[in-house]
């Protein structure tokens, strides 16, 4: 009979494929030092944000503290010493001041709704414009007209619309019963650096509407007018109610132009804050200009609250 040799038997598992290369054991992570880093540690990074914390506390939080402080505060003016009350904020809230307090909310309204109606036009027509140029021409002379405001805005229009302007009496438009120390004069005024605000501000927007879905209800028949009604107004309803609270904010907030052009005839809280911080309030009232400022930093607020979500909202559909 053959000898016949014992063969060994095939080791457990797949077999190897001749030619194909071993598989390579994963490499220990060695980042941070040459032992693995455990799962789930993260480095920490707080320490970063040190600095800016800082610069908030200091630069917002204590002003801030002092002004919620000073609003809920009043003087004994015999005394001198100092005790807790909500004269201050009560006081703040009737009288001459709720008349500065509804005169700025209503022309920071108008300002605001116009501004954001002229502005969406001016940047719907820089879009759909076929001479790349006039973008670059709108979109840089809005960057510098939105930055001109305050005392130097006040003179340029004092010397062109006011009595003795030069379109005053060219036009004559004293005549007509025209004055810019007005509300009308102050919405002018408003509007000339508030609708360069807008251009730039709803532009991306207007730049994030893709062509596909005007081609796409086109081809469904849908009219210009439909694609506006039903796809075009609703997704960029947030940017322009975004815009029109950012509008609103800054026509609120805004001092320097109505106090040089108007002075103390129209009603608006920035100027009876000025007023009151010059000391033009009754003794016992030293307090008072925090009152209004606390006043109108709760409408500032409230405005962020409604920005906020109405930007978040466009970046999901824009984005």
């Amino acid at each position: 009979m053959p000898d016949q040799t014992a063969l060994p038997a095939p080791a457990a598992g797949p077999v190897p494929v001749a030619g194909a290369a071993a598989p390579v054991p994963p490499a220990p992570d060695v980042r941070g030092g040459g032992a693995p880093r455990r799962r789930g540690a993260r480095p920490h990074r707080w320490p970063v944000v040190v600095p800016f914390f800082a610069f908030l506390a200091v630069c917002f939080g204590l002003p801030a503290g002092t002004m919620v402080y000073g609003a809920f505060t009043v003087l004994d003016p015999e005394s001198g010493a100092s005790r807790f009350s909500t004269e201050n904020v009560s006081g703040s809230l009737s009288g001459a001041y709720a008349t500065g307090l509804t005169g700025s909310v209503e022309l920071s309204v108008f300002t605001a709704l116009l501004a954001t109606v002229i502005g969406t036009l001016i940047a719907q027509a820089v879009v759909t414009s076929p001479r790349p140029a006039l973008r670059g021409i709108v979109v840089s002379a809005s960057g510098v007209l939105a930055n001109f405001s305050g005392a130097p805005l006040a003179f340029a229009f004092i010397a062109t619309l006011g009595t003795t302007g030069t379109v005053t009496q060219l036009f004559h438009l004293d005549r007509t019963g025209f004055s810019l120390y007005s509300f009308t004069g102050l919405v002018l005024a408003y509007l000339y650096f508030m609708v360069p605000l807008m251009v730039v501000t709803v532009l991306p927007a207007l730049d994030g509407m893709r062509s596909q879905w005007q081609e796409a209800a086109a081809s469904c028949g849908a009219t210009r007018g439909q694609y506006w009604r039903h796809v075009g107004i609703p997704v960029l309803t947030p940017s322009l109610l975004g815009g029109a609270v950012l509008m609103f904010g800054t026509a609120f907030a805004s001092h320097a132009t109505a106090a040089v052009m108007v002075g103390s005839s129209q009603p608006l809280i920035t100027i009876q804050i000025a007023n009151a911080l010059n000391g033009n309030v009754l003794v016992g009232q030293e307090n008072l200009a925090l009152a209004m400022s606390l006043n109108m930093v709760v409408i500032a607020l409230l405005v962020m609250a409604v920005q906020i979500p109405l930007q978040r909202r466009s970046a999901r559909w824009l984005g």
